[in-house]
């Protein structure tokens, strides 16, 4: 009878040993540990990582593309804006569309998560100081020679007087130092009319370019109106050209 319970016991005990070597095989996923399908992700931080922070940057700022972290923009442009860029990106832009309807790998579900995520994580109503930021699109068409003119009256100190870039000197106070061309083909193939409005109206506080309120100071002090907005939009975009980094004859 011991014999018996003895093997009986060994026999357990191989088969427990067994099993539990089977449970933590190499290579063999443990429990609770299997990683999430990518189209299950909502998580607004993970997407904008995955998706977003390459171009607008880790936190919003400091990419190569329009500043998100932007509390001026982020009333402009509203969630549903913010949502329709992302499902359906920006013809003739680096901007892609990210919906599966459109060819991007994201689900109406993660679109909106990451719209929402977005707009909470950036959204700060003390940015307007109680002001209606104005509209997200132009509803009128804008005039050239007008535009230049609105230029010069709120851009040209910083930008210089034909866009050019003002290649000011370090020690200057003007927070806007050395700044690149913004009517350069090159750069212009690269942004929408939409987005250099964005930029006007939100203006780049990472790179100490101030909002739509704020380019004159002093007595002059004075908001730009849209459709002062809108024709030095015109203005800037009419410096594009049909095949941008190309030699063009004189």
């Amino acid at each position: 009878m011991r014999r018996c319970s003895l093997s009986f016991l060994l026999v357990t005990a191989a088969i427990s040993i067994a099993a539990s070597g089977c449970m933590e095989a190499p290579g063999k996923p443990k429990a609770n540990t299997e990683p999430s399908r990518p189209d299950r992700i909502l998580d607004a931080k993970t997407l904008y990582k995955q998706n977003c922070a390459a171009c607008h940057g880790d936190q919003g700022h400091n990419g190569v593309a329009i500043s998100l972290a932007n509390p001026v923009y982020v009333a402009t442009a509203g969630v549903d804006n913010i949502r329709k860029v992302i499902a359906k990106g920006v013809p003739g832009t680096m901007m892609p569309a990210f919906s599966k309807g459109g060819g991007g790998l994201l689900t109406d579900e993660q679109i909106d998560a990451l719209a929402n995520g977005i707009v909470d994580a950036w959204s700060g109503p003390a940015a307007l100081a109680g002001q209606t930021p104005l509209a997200y699109a132009s509803a009128s068409t804008g005039d050239v020679g007008r535009g230049e003119q609105a230029f010069a009256v709120y851009c040209a100190r910083c930008h210089g007087a034909d866009g050019s870039g003002n290649r000011a000197s370090p020690s200057q106070s003007n927070p806007a130092q050395s700044l690149g061309s913004i009517v350069d083909p090159a750069y212009l193939a690269l942004v929408s009319v939409q987005g250099l409005r964005s930029i006007v109206i939100a203006g780049r506080p990472d790179l100490g370019m101030p909002d739509w309120r704020s380019y004159l100071e002093g007595m002059r002090a004075r908001a730009m109106s849209d459709q002062e907005v809108t024709d030095v939009v015109a203005w800037v975009a009419s410096h594009r050209t049909m095949t941008p980094g190309q030699p063009y004859p004189k």
